[in-house]
């Protein structure tokens, strides 16, 4: 990835810093010279994680005395990792809808406050939508609870703006790396030849190259108009089939199985139901506002990231 030194250094807090999309956003501002610093559960990981530069904070009052010029929320236990208990429901909502009420109250206290919050979301806020191409003007299609989960995540870092503070929001498709993400998880099946298509595989995959997902939140950070929701995915979509074919052909392995729905949900519960519905989601604003891809489409991205990973 391309990267230059910015004329202005900035001061960059984020939360969620030492998560997939947080690192390679550390890796990616430090070679533009800007000044990082990471709230996190766990400080003295942070130099290990996103960079010896990088200053990892326990408290956020612990930054009264440095003044940021950025906020970047993306903190959140991983939605997909664990069935959807309500102790696991709590824990999702807690670890984004309640930090995010901590860190604007934090915010509202301070003096001089950054001019900007770029704050995480995903594509889940619209619900299963099925073949309807969704873009940011469009509301809610069902209220699910993955679509309630954005939904107040959102509602709750949207007092920023009460503050004096421009407010985005970044609606993330499936973040695609190596490193981490729904594509580690897949990677060793579909190596063994055991990748296999969920359901009827008709479901839509908005996806996106973790390059990509880097990029649009630097441009966004950069574009002082921006406010408001964008979806963080890639202008081209694909089904579950394709998205399993590709995968299977990048790697030359074969995927002729097929998870069928009911043994997904005897299998993951109520959380099957982000496995087999999906969202046509479309970056409609990113491309109104002069954003471009590198990689708009899935087998180009795939070739990249598994050909970068295989030889680094």
């Amino acid at each position: 990835m391309a990267t230059f030194k910015s004329e202005l250094s900035m001061r960059i807090l984020l939360t969620g810093g030492t998560g997939l999309i947080g690192r390679a956003l550390c890796r990616y501002w430090l070679s533009q010279g800007h000044e990082l610093f990471v709230w996190s559960r766990r400080p003295e990981l942070v130099p290990q994680l996103c960079g010896p530069q990088v200053r990892g904070f326990a408290k956020l009052s612990d930054l009264d005395g440095i003044e940021l010029d950025a906020v970047i929320n993306l903190a959140g236990a991983p939605i997909a990792d664990r069935h959807w208990t309500p102790r696991r429901k709590a824990l999702l909502l807690d670890s984004r809808v309640h930090l995010t009420e901590e860190l604007i109250h934090w915010l509202g206290q301070l003096k001089r406050r950054p001019t900007v919050l770029i704050s995480g979301s995903a594509v889940g806020w619209y619900g299963a939508a099925q073949d309807q191409p969704l873009h940011e003007t469009d509301p809610v299609v069902t209220n699910d609870f993955a679509s309630q989960l954005c939904n107040t995540w959102e509602q709750a870092a949207q007092p920023a703006q009460a503050l004096g503070m421009r407010v985005v929001f970044i609606r993330t498709g499936l973040v695609l790396s190596p490193e981490g993400g729904v594509l580690k998880r897949l990677l060793l099946p579909f190596k063994l030849g055991l990748g296999a298509r969920l359901g009827s595989g008709q479901q839509w995959m908005p996806w996106i190259h973790l390059q990509d997902q880097v990029r649009l939140i630097d441009f966004l950070l950069h574009q002082p108009a921006a406010t408001g929701p964008y979806n963080a995915c890639a202008p081209h979509p694909v089904r579950n089939s394709a998205f399993t074919q590709s995968l299977a052909s990048t790697l030359h392995r074969p995927a002729f199985l097929v998870l069928p729905a009911f043994a997904l949900r005897l299998g993951f519960g109520e959380m099957s139901d982000m496995l087999l519905s999906g969202q046509r989601t479309l970056p409609t604003r990113l491309t109104e506002a002069g954003f471009s891809f590198d990689f708009p489409e899935l087998p180009s991205a795939l070739s990249n990231l598994l050909n970068s990973s295989r030889n680094p």
